[in-house]
C-alpha cells in the first residue's frame, strides 16, 4: 500500500472556495463522467442536499458532484453554483432539453467563526468548481475547513482551530482516497498513541481535556452546545460500485470517525459520509471498505495537523498534549 496524491485518484478534480476573513467556505468534487455515490448519514444534526436520490431504491445512479460547505443551512446555496458551472460545461444526468447535474453535499456549523452573515453562496460554489480546474491538493484551513473547529462542548472559549484534510493510497490498481472537514463537537484521537491531538482545552487553556469526561459529568444537564457541529466527508475511489456497495462503503467508512472523534455520532453533530465510484477497476468491497476507514482517518488527522490558529483560536501545534 502505497500513499498518492488525493488529485490523482481517477476520474475526479477537487476545488475550494472561502473567505479566511468571514471563516467560512466550500469544497467541491466533480466527476465529469459521473459516479455511482452512497451516503450515510450518522450524527443527530445532518444539513445535506440529494441524500435521498442516493438510496439504491430510487433511479438516478449517477452522481457529477459531491460538496462539502460551512455555513450551516444557509452553505446549501453553493449547490446552484456548482449546478450553473456543471449545465454550462454539459456535465448532468440527460433529459430532452439537455442536462440536468446530479449535486449531492453536506454542510458543518461554522456560523460561531469570523463572520455570522457571510456564508458559501451560489457564487463561492461556482468559484470552488473554477478553481478543480487547476486539482491542487490543499489542507487545512481552506474551502469547507475554513471555519472549522474542534473542542466546542465548553464554549468557543476552549475550543481550538480545525480544518480541511485528505489522505490516499493505492493497493496495486486500486486507488482510494478522503477529504474531509472537521467540524465535532468533541475531541479528535491519534489511534496510534491514544492521545488527543485536538479538542476542549482544560480552564487554563494549556491542556487539551476530555469532552466526553465533561459530557458525563453533566450526564443530566440537557444542554445544546450549538445547532450543529459536524464532520463531513467523502471517499473517492477508482473502484466499480453499485449504489448498495456504494452505501455500504460510506458505512464502512465512518470507522475512521469512529476512531478520530470522542464522541462521534453524537445529537450534536451531523456526521455524514459521501462516497464517489469513478468505476474504472474491479476491487473487493471489504477490502475497499477497510481502506476507506483509513485513509478517512489519516485524513481526520490531517484536518487537525495543516490547520492554523485563527479567529483567536490555537490550532494544534499551539497545545502542548
Amino acid at each position: 500500500m502505497n500513499p498518492i496524491e488525493f488529485n490523482t485518484i481517477d476520474g475526479f478534480t477537487t476545488g475550494h472556495a472561502q473567505d479566511p476573513d468571514a471563516g467560512t467556505g466550500c469544497s467541491v468534487v466533480i466527476c465529469p463522467a459521473g459516479a455511482v455515490s452512497g451516503v450515510d448519514v450518522r450524527g443527530g444534526a445532518p444539513g445535506t442536499r440529494e441524500t435521498d436520490l442516493l438510496d439504491p431504491v430510487n433511479l438516478v445512479e449517477l452522481v457529477h458532484a459531491v460538496f462539502l460547505s460551512g455555513g450551516s443551512a444557509f452553505g446549501l446555496d453553493a449547490s446552484a453554483g456548482i449546478m450553473a458551472y456543471l449545465e454550462e460545461h454539459d456535465i448532468g444526468f440527460d433529459v430532452p432539453v439537455g442536462k440536468v447535474p446530479i449535486v449531492a453535499g453536506a454542510v458543518l456549523f461554522d456560523l460561531v467563526v469570523g463572520k455570522s452573515h457571510i456564508r458559501p453562496d451560489k457564487n463561492m460554489g461556482y468559484q470552488a468548481c473554477v478553481q478543480a480546474r487547476s486539482n491542487r491538493v490543499l489542507q487545512g484551513c481552506i474551502g469547507a475547513g475554513t471555519g472549522a473547529c474542534v473542542g466546542k462542548i465548553a464554549g468557543m472559549d476552549r475550543a481550538m482551530k480545525s480544518g480541511l484534510g485528505c489522505h490516499a493510497v493505492e493497493v496495486g490498481d486500486l486507488q482510494i482516497g478522503a477529504m474531509v472537514a472537521v467540524n465535532c463537537l468533541g475531541d479528535v484521537i491519534d489511534p496510534s498513541s491514544g492521545r488527543p491531538v485536538a479538542g476542549v482545552l482544560t480552564p487554563d487553556k494549556q491542556r487539551i481535556g476530555s469532552t466526553e469526561e465533561i459530557m458525563v459529568r453533566n450526564w443530566n444537564q440537557h444542554k445544546n452546545p450549538f445547532v450543529s457541529n459536524t464532520t463531513i466527508g467523502v471517499i473517492l475511489t477508482n473502484a466499480t460500485l453499485t449504489k448498495s456497495k456504494a452505501k455500504k462503503l460510506a458505512s464502512m467508512a465512518h470507522n475512521g470517525f469512529a476512531r478520530t472523534l470522542r464522541p462521534a455520532h453524537s445529537m450534536f453533530d451531523g456526521d455524514t459520509i459521501f462516497t464517489m465510484g469513478s468505476g474504472k477497476i474491479e476491487a473487493d468491497l471489504s477490502v475497499v471498505g477497510l481502506l476507506a476507514a483509513q485513509v478517512m482517518e489519516q485524513a481526520v488527522l490531517n484536518a487537525i495537523r495543516y490547520a492554523d490558529a485563527a479567529h483567536g483560536l490555537p490550532c494544534s501545534g499551539d497545545i502542548v498534549g
